[in-house]
């Protein structure tokens, strides 16, 4: 299991809602709209999960 960057779901790698590719890394999303937020700022949410707010979808 991956963990979302954005809201900290667990997200299944095989099936994740959605996957964005930052730095030569793949990063796995529980809904587009996370992605969507890590893509408009990616440094906002690595490296700081414990300061990870929910997703609401």
């Amino acid at each position: 299991m991956a963990k979302d960057p954005v809201c900290g779901m667990d997200v299944d790698e095989s099936s994740p809602a959605a996957t964005a590719e930052y730095e030569g890394q793949t990063y796995y999303f529980c809904a587009p709209g996370c992605r969507a937020a890590f893509e408009a700022d990616p440094e906002k949410y690595l490296g700081r999960e414990e300061e990870t707010g929910g997703c609401g979808g």
